[in-house]
């Protein structure tokens, strides 16, 4: 007869997972990608180093599963603000959200956007792009059915924004410079689309 974990167990297993869960968004927080391994997270939880790997395989794998849910509550805070209002209320609240996120964590962002990876996690970076493309594209379709901005392609519009918003965040999540970027984030996304000022 296999072996089945009993719910004590299964339990035991999840709490353990989610408390390396915590302490590697801890480190990737403070340290980015290039401080995270399997030593500074176990050291972090407070485990030994062979405890994590009881949950992942390594660093990459640890990482994945980290960006993956890192990115789905980024993901969902932008989602949460895209689906009212005109274009420029629309566009304005995705642009803030993400960008205003990003500023109050760098470390985390500049992993989570533009610091090298292993390419296991670089393609999870490109899901990520994708969902808040996928945002801006809403708004954008919205926007070209209302009449508030021209005909144009929905998915190059939607992609030029995500890259053209994360390019301009790199240098302030990379430097700690405290120049206020999302004001000009704003009216740079605004007028890419044709946003008229009397829908401003």
């Amino acid at each position: 007869m296999p072996y089945r974990r009993t719910p004590a167990v299964q339990a035991r297993l999840d709490a353990g997972r989610e408390k390396l869960f915590d302490a590697a968004i801890e480190v990737l927080s403070t340290q980015g990608y290039a401080g995270l391994s399997i030593a500074s997270v176990a050291a972090a939880a407070g485990v030994s180093a062979g405890s994590v790997y009881t949950h992942f395989e390594g660093k990459s794998d640890l990482v994945v599963a980290i960006f993956r849910e890192v990115c789905s509550r980024e993901v969902a805070a932008v989602v949460a603000v895209s689906g009212h209002g005109s274009t420029a209320e629309r566009v304005t609240a995705v642009v803030q959200t993400f960008a205003g996120r990003a500023l109050k964590n760098r470390t985390m962002a500049y992993a989570l956007l533009a610091e090298p990876v292993d390419p296991a996690v670089d393609a999870e970076r490109l899901v990520f792009r994708q969902k808040f493309t996928d945002a801006f594209a809403d708004a954008i379709v919205a926007g070209i059915a209302a009449g508030e901005i021209p005909e144009q392609d929905v998915r190059i519009s939607a992609a030029g924004l995500v890259g053209g918003v994360g390019e301009v965040l790199v240098g302030p999540l990379s430097s700690q410079n405290s120049v206020d970027v999302i004001p000009g984030l704003v009216a740079l996304s605004l007028r890419t689309l044709g946003v008229r000022d009397g829908h401003a």
